[in-house]
């Protein structure tokens, strides 16, 4: 039997519901036991009222400090402490449990993300800002805590699996699949007048809006690249792109004797979720199950670096290294974000990512940028302002 201390930061969201959906199936079925020691989200309360009286944590913390009051009424009588903000969710963080589940999504994950990682807890890791922005120090924070970051991404979940930690020279090369997202094939013309509705209708995952907008010009690929290499210690070199449509393939590792190992399932972000909470055994779930024979084949292809810019965008960005990674998230986000509220155009989201890095590259705040957190903050806060600068520019003109 599984028994876990579960803190969840971003319970109300995608991946947060599905950690607690699965906890819950494992208790019904009699294969697990939770203790949920944190729950936080964002504004929507009725959602984490309705898991924290379900839980029972000691403490539901809403990161909006103007629904305190209606958080603690949700929650009167059921003896749950109810706390609002920043503060309080990397508070949370930081209390005694054996797991953490970071999964607030952006940038504003980070703080506490980053405080989870030194209490010696496993760190599942959903939130791909803390490993793009903080990079190798987020990791020997974890170690040096005594601690074990579990990737919770599809991709990386996938390495993890079929990654010899105990062997990193036997790899030859890691290779991250990607669905193409839905303009896989849509003229870069074409792509020039696509709205957020259409970039969010992603063909094989339900995600939310921001992470499917990255879906459709790849940055979500460029940011998997970055952690990737800071995850299994890989170079840029020796981390490639495939495109593979169904989504099956989830990632591969090449070894140097000419094997390639691959993890495969159907397309359900509940199995690198059960995967981490339950790493070293298996949590039994009602999984999706893989038919290869009605599938009929697998279909794979190269990136195309022409309507794909922001793949080249990331690689130069890892390559680059010290706060460069960190200012393609930044930009990549705003420029996002700007999309999704229809100031920018979908094409316009690589050229503000590339002339924020070029800007931030000239003045030197990518070579300065200071280690840790605080470094990181500091410099994602800056590039968020050129960022925006250059989302103001492009609207003018538009």
């Amino acid at each position: 039997m599984i028994e876990r201390r579960v803190t969840v930061l971003g319970s109300t969201g995608s991946v947060g519901t599905s950690t607690l959906d699965l906890m819950e199936h494992a208790e019904a079925a009699g294969t697990g036991r939770f203790e949920v020691v944190a729950l936080t989200g964002g504004a929507n309360i009725a959602r984490l009222a309705e898991q924290a009286r379900r839980w029972r944590p000691a403490v539901a913390v809403t990161a909006d400090e103007t629904r305190l009051e209606e958080l603690k009424a949700a929650l009167a009588g059921t003896g749950v402490e109810a706390s609002a903000g920043e503060a309080a969710i990397t508070e949370a963080a930081t209390r005694p449990t054996d797991l953490v589940m970071a999964s607030i999504v952006g940038a504003a994950g980070l703080k506490s993300a980053w405080a989870a990682a030194a209490t010696g807890a496993t760190l599942a890791l959903a939130n791909k800002e803390s490993l793009v922005c903080c990079g190798s120090s987020l990791i020997e924070r974890v170690t040096a805590a005594g601690g074990r970051l579990i990737p919770v991404d599809s991709e990386h979940s996938a390495i993890f699996q079929v990654f010899p930690a105990d062997a990193p020279e036997q790899v030859a090369k890691l290779v991250l699949t990607a669905s193409g997202g839905p303009f896989r094939q849509t003229s870069r013309e074409a792509m020039a007048s696509m709205t957020p509705e259409q970039a969010v209708a992603h063909p094989n995952w339900s995600m939310g809006a921001k992470i499917s907008v990255d879906s459709a010009t790849m940055a979500n690929k460029g940011l998997e690249m970055i952690e990737a290499a800071y995850l299994f210690g890989m170079p840029a070199t020796k981390i490639d792109v495939v495109v593979h449509p169904e989504s099956i393939i989830h990632s591969l590792v090449e070894y140097v004797d000419g094997s390639t190992l691959a993890q495969m399932g159907p397309p359900d972000m509940k199995t690198p979720i059960a995967c981490a909470l339950a790493w070293p055994d298996r949590m039994a779930w009602p999984a999706p199950k893989l038919d290869l024979a009605a599938l009929g084949r697998l279909t794979f292809e190269a990136p195309d670096p022409v309507r794909f810019p922001a793949l080249r965008l990331a690689r130069e960005a890892l390559e680059a290294g010290r706060g460069a990674p960190t200012v393609f998230n930044a930009a990549n986000e705003v420029a996002a974000l700007a999309f999704l509220d229809r100031r920018l155009g979908f094409l316009n989201i690589a050229t503000v990512v590339a002339e924020t890095l070029d800007r931030m590259t000239a003045t030197g705040a990518v070579s300065q940028a200071g280690d840790g957190c605080e470094g990181a903050l500091a410099l994602d806060a800056e590039a968020r302002r050129v960022a925006a600068g250059f989302v103001q520019a492009l609207a003018i003109a538009a």
